[in-house]
């Protein structure tokens, strides 16, 4: 695609991730690549709804120098800047805070996939980034670390997640993935500990309900 058409490409996945419930008024970023040297990532304190394509930066993966663009690229530039060098087969990048996941990165654990349908998404482990303050290059560093060929999905500790892969068209769906085991890791957790906690059994089964009517009904929000 060419720099115009990757930079609308940013816009209407960003809306999409936002009507999902994945993205939440500026939070989150996301950035698509546009050849081997250059990339397109949203920009920072911009409110998904109201952006254009034109309000896209476009940065140098090599050193994020910014090539177009006049709005403040994302804080977490360096984040998608470095899954574009140590994945050169990865196409996009996508930060997230969407709720289940995140809760998952409080625990500090990786994950294992259990289904072969959400392995050819995330591949065979969700893995665990170490913590690091929000938009440094020790957060980056760190996610360079735990980057793996075959692992498309990192629990970013005390942060959100990161989701990456090879084709834009299975971005929405590796993002949906990684949300529902993350749910199907919590709500196990959750009747583990009402089985043990007599005390605490009503509020944990309400929990595990409320968990329940999410799968039941995807999210979905729709612009203000």
């Amino acid at each position: 695609m060419s720099a115009a058409a990757v930079r609308a490409a940013v816009v209407r996945l960003a809306r999409t991730l936002a009507q999902r419930g994945y993205l939440a008024g500026t939070g989150g970023n996301i950035a698509l690549r546009i050849d081997t040297e250059t990339f397109a990532v949203t920009p920072s304190a911009t409110d998904y709804y109201g952006m254009q394509a034109e309000d896209v930066p476009l940065l140098r993966i090599r050193d994020l120098a910014r090539l177009a663009g006049t709005r403040t690229p994302s804080v977490e530039s360096s984040l998608h800047a470095r899954v574009f060098r140590d994945r050169p087969d990865c196409t996009w990048s996508i930060h997230t805070h969407q709720p289940v996941a995140s809760a998952c990165a409080l625990l500090g654990a990786p994950l294992d996939v259990e289904t072969s349908a959400a392995r050819m998404l995330l591949g065979p482990r969700v893995a665990l980034v170490g913590y690091a303050p929000s938009g440094t290059r020790w957060l980056a560093a760190r996610l360079g670390r735990a980057l793996r060929p075959t692992i498309n999905a990192y629990l970013m500790r005390n942060h959100g997640i990161l989701c990456c892969g090879t084709q834009l068209a299975t971005a929405l769906d590796t993002v949906a993935a990684l949300e529902a085991i993350c749910a199907a890791h919590v709500r196990a957790r959750l009747l583990a500990r009402a089985a043990q906690d007599a005390r605490n059994r009503a509020p944990l089964t309400s929990l595990v309900a409320t968990l329940d009517e999410r799968r039941a009904a995807p999210m979905s929000r729709s612009p203000a």
